[in-house]
C-alpha cells in the first residue's frame, strides 16, 4: 500500500516504515559522528524506549557506548494492510541496526506499569545480561492501570486552582486562538500523579534491586520539563507539574537506594522543549515551541532529542564527567533554552503572534516538519509514492 500522513488533531494516525527507519538512522549517524563516549554504559534497560527521549537514550547508549539494550514499550503492532504505530517501526529499525553492529538488542512490548511486564524484563535481564548499569525511565502514557489495586488512572492536562487563558495554535490549520482551560479537581490531580509521577519508577528500581540485577554503581535517570513562565500554569504549576514533583520525590528515594549499591546515583534530567507526541497534546506549548525553534535556530543553539541525550551522556553522565546539579538536585540540559536572552526573545514575540503572521514570527513550518518526522514522513531519500508493506513483525 501507499502510506500517506493522516493528521487528526494533535496526532498522525498513520506511520511509514521506511520513513521511521530513515529517522532512526539519522539519529544513529549523529551519535556515531560524535565519537565513542568513554566509560559509557554497557548493559542498559530503557523503560519507554520506542519514541522521543527514550528512543534517543537507547540509540545513544548503543551507538555511543556499544551497550547492549533491553527496550520496554507499548506499541500497536502492524497487521496485514494496517500500519503499526511509529514506535513499532522505530524499534524494528533500531533492533536491526544494533544487531547488525553486533550489539545485544531485545524488546518487550506491553504495559510497563504491569507486574507481568516487570517480571518479563527481570527474567530477560537475569538470563541475558546478568545485571544492568543504566536504567532510563521515559514513559509517556495517558493512563495507568495500577498493578496492585487494578484501578485505572487517567491523566489530564489542566491548571490547578484557577482557570487558565492564553494563546494557543492549531498546528495543523495554522490558526492562533485563545484557549481557556478549567482547573483540575482533586481526583484529577491524584490520577495524573498516579500516571505520570514516580511510583512506577520506584517499583521498577525496587524490583531490580531486590532481584540483584543492578550492577554496582548503576545509574538511573528519568526525564522532566520545567519551561518558561508563559507555560507554567498548564505545565510546571499544573497537573503535569505536580506529577513531575512526585517524580522528583521518587528520584531522591531511588538515589538513596543506588548509593547503597556501590555508589550509584539517580536523578532527574530536565530537558528542552521539543516536538513530541506528548508535547503536541498540551495547549499553549506548541506555540511556545514554534517561537523557541525560530529563535534557537537563528542563534545556532537548537537541539533535537538525539542531540540532547548525546550531550547528557557525554558531558554529564559519562566520559569522566559528573552531573552538574541545580539547587534542587536536577541536571539541566534545558540550559540553552532557558538562557535569559532566549527567553527575552520569546517574551517579545509572544504577544505579537497572530494567525496572519504565524509563518513569519514563528517556525511553525519547522514544527510541522518535526511533527511529521515522528511518524516517518518527510525524510530525505524515502520514496513516499512507492508501494510499501506495512506489516513488519518484530525481530
Amino acid at each position: 500500500m501507499i502510506i500517506k500522513p493522516k493528521v487528526r488533531g494533535f496526532v498522525c494516525v498513520t506511520a511509514h516504515p521506511e520513513g521511521c527507519a530513515a529517522h532512526v538512522q539519522e539519529w544513529i549517524d549523529y551519535v556515531k559522528a560524535k565519537g565513542p563516549i568513554a566509560r559509557g554504559p554497557k548493559k542498559v534497560l530503557v523503560i519507554g524506549s520506542s519514541t522521543g527521549y527514550g528512543l534517543a537514550s537507547r540509540i545513544g547508549a548503543a551507538f555511543g557506548s556499544g551497550a547492549g539494550t533491553l527496550g520496554v514499550f507499548f506499541e500497536r503492532p502492524s497487521e496485514e494492510g494496517r500500519p503499526a504505530t511509529p514506535g513499532w517501526y522505530n524499534t524494528l529499525a533500531f533492533t536491526q541496526a544494533a544487531r547488525a553492529a553486533g550489539l545485544y538488542a531485545k524488546n518487550i512490548n506491553g504495559d510497563a506499569f504491569s507486574a507481568d511486564i516487570k517480571k518479563q524484563a527481570l527474567d530477560l535481564i537475569r538470563a541475558d545480561l546478568g545485571q544492568v548499569d543504566l536504567v532510563v525511565y521515559s514513559l509517556a502514557s495517558p493512563r495507568r492501570t495500577h498493578p496492585t489495586t487494578g484501578v485505572v488512572h487517567k491523566s489530564v492536562l489542566k491548571p490547578v486552582g484557577t482557570s487558565y487563558t492564553n494563546k494557543t495554535v492549531d498546528t495543523d490549520k495554522g490558526i492562533v486562538s485563545t484557549v481557556t482551560i478549567e482547573p483540575a479537581n482533586e481526583q484529577e490531580i491524584a490520577d495524573t500523579t498516579a500516571v505520570m509521577g514516580g511510583e512506577d519508577w520506584e517499583l521498577w528500581m525496587n524490583a531490580l534491586s531486590e532481584a540483584k540485577l543492578l550492577a554496582p554503581g548503576a545509574q538511573s535517570v528519568a526525564y522532566s520539563y520545567i519551561g518558561p513562565e508563559v507555560t507554567w500554569a498548564i505545565y510546571k504549576n499544573g497537573t503535569i507539574g505536580l506529577a513531575k514533583n512526585d517524580l522528583e520525590r521518587a528520584g531522591k528515594n531511588i538515589d538513596s537506594l543506588l548509593k547503597l549499591n556501590g555508589g550509584g546515583r539517580a536523578f532527574i534530567s530536565v530537558n528542552k522543549a521539543l516536538v513530541t507526541q506528548a508535547s503536541s497534546a498540551i495547549p499553549v506549548v506548541p506555540l511556545y515551541i514554534s517561537i523557541l525553534y525560530k529563535i534557537m535556530k537563528a542563534r545556532g543553539t537548537h537541539e533535537g532529542c538525539m542531540e540532547q541525550i548525546q550531550r547528557l551522556f557525554a558531558t554529564q553522565m559519562y566520559g569522566g564527567q559528573t552531573p552538574k546539579f541545580d539547587e534542587s538536585g536536577r541536571v539541566r540540559i534545558d540550559d540553552w533554552e532557558m538562557r535569559p536572552e532566549i527567553q527575552q526573545a520569546v517574551r517579545e514575540i509572544w504577544p505579537r503572534v497572530t494567525t496572519e503572521n504565524l509563518a513569519s514570527e514563528t517556525d511553525i513550518a519547522g514544527y510541522r516538519t518535526e511533527f511529521l518526522k515522528l511518524f516517518g514522513f518527510g525524510l530525505a531519500g524515502v520514496n513516499y509514492e512507492a508501494e510499501t508493506e506495512p506489516h513488519r513483525p518484530m525481530l
